[in-house]
Formats: C-alpha cells, structure tokens, sequence
C-alpha cells in the first residue's frame, strides 16, 4: 500500500538521503518526492512511499524520525505518485475545450496539490451551490459558508461551523481561491491533512488565475 508522507526536516545535504535510508531499512520504497516549501533552514517535503503488506504506518513516522532534526507532520494512504509538475499540461487541457475546462481543471487540481478532493462553488438564486466536482469529492451541500464571496486565496478553519460534520470528523484541511472573480470559488479539501503550506496556497492562486482567464464566465 502507498501512503504520502509530509516531513519537516533541517536544509542541509544528505538529511533527505538519511530518510531515504531509514526508510528503506524497513523495506519501504519510495516512488517520488517534491519539495513543499523552503526556508529559515528547514524544507517541508512530500514523500509518497510503498509499504509491503502487513506493515503498519506507524513504521514510516519511527523510521523517518530516527533522523536528527526530522519530524513527520503526517501520513495518509495515498493512490500513485506525485503528479504536481503538471500545471502546463492541465492549463492546455483547459483551453483545448473552454466549455469543459471547469470540469477538467476541478478534477486535475487535486492531483497538483495532494488534496483529496475539489469542489467549485458559485452563488445562485437558492444560495450556493455545486458547480462541479472531482471524482472524490462528497457530495455533502454548503449552506451560506460565511467566507463566501472570496477576494482570495485562503486557508480555511476545518473546525469552523460552516463545515459539515463528516468533513470534521474526517479532520479535512480546506483551502480555497477565487476563479476568476469573487463569486466563482475552488475549494480542495484534504482529508486528514496535513495542513496546506503558504506555499501550497499560493500555487493554488496562481493556477487559478491562469485557468480562469480561458475559462467561459
């Protein structure tokens, strides 16, 4: 099984290498690695990783954190690899069929960012409502969420009472952007996190702005 994991390690040569190594010694394999966020001495990265059948992710985190400095923010099953250099190919895909490219943007987007889902949202007579959605995405309604319209792109409170019970029971990260304009609204969800990065964020906005100007109103 496949599991992504998020370490928060000192930027120095070799400290990736050392966690490769020990996780290795536990017979994990790892199948890609990018690099979240540098800065102030310490590199958040993702790793997805193998692991053979019958091990416990509890393994990944000692393993990992037997290095020194290094510390796991979180493990979570993941499917495949990292598909997050993409960006180019997915804006083509959108202006190749403008009239479809919500659809595909909102179903690429998680694969750029590590969520697990995404949603696009826009004000109508009834209040807001689902525009369309990627294939994980739960089909869970948004009654009024008090952030809407949004001026930009954001972290948003997965506590906060706007958000649907099973999304907080799940301990769902949110994050989300305008596209194109205030009252149009990417939210990606991440079920059991971790936590999206300022940098993380800022991706989002930026693809969002790109998209959203072949988009159709």
């Amino acid at each position: 099984m496949s599991f992504l994991i998020r370490v928060q390690l000192p930027d120095r040569p070799g400290t990736l290498g050392a966690v490769a190594s020990a996780l290795g010694a536990i017979g994990a394999d790892i199948l890609s690695v990018d690099v979240v966020e540098r800065g102030s001495g310490l590199a958040i990265d993702d790793l997805v990783v193998e692991l053979p059948s019958g091990r416990l992710p509890d393994v990944l985190i000692t393993a990992a954190e037997s290095i020194d400095g290094v510390e796991v923010d979180a493990v979570r099953p993941y499917a495949g690899v990292l598909d997050t250099h993409r960006e180019l190919e997915l804006v083509e895909e959108v202006a190749e069929e403008p009239a479809k490219g919500l659809a595909v943007f909102t179903e690429g987007v998680p694969k750029i960012i590590r969520a697990g889902w995404a949603v696009v949202v826009e004000r109508g007579k009834a209040g807001v409502h689902r525009v369309t959605a990627s294939t994980a995405a739960p089909e869970t309604r948004l009654v009024d969420p008090p952030w809407f319209p949004l001026a930009r792109a954001t972290v948003l409170d997965g506590e906060d009472g706007w958000v649907p019970e099973t999304w907080r029971e799940l301990g769902t990260e949110l994050a989300a952007t305008p596209l194109g304009r205030p009252d149009r609204v990417l939210l990606v969800g991440r079920p059991g996190g971790p936590m999206f990065r300022a940098a993380e964020v800022a991706r989002l906005a930026h693809l969002a702005g790109i998209v959203s100007v072949v988009l159709p109103d």
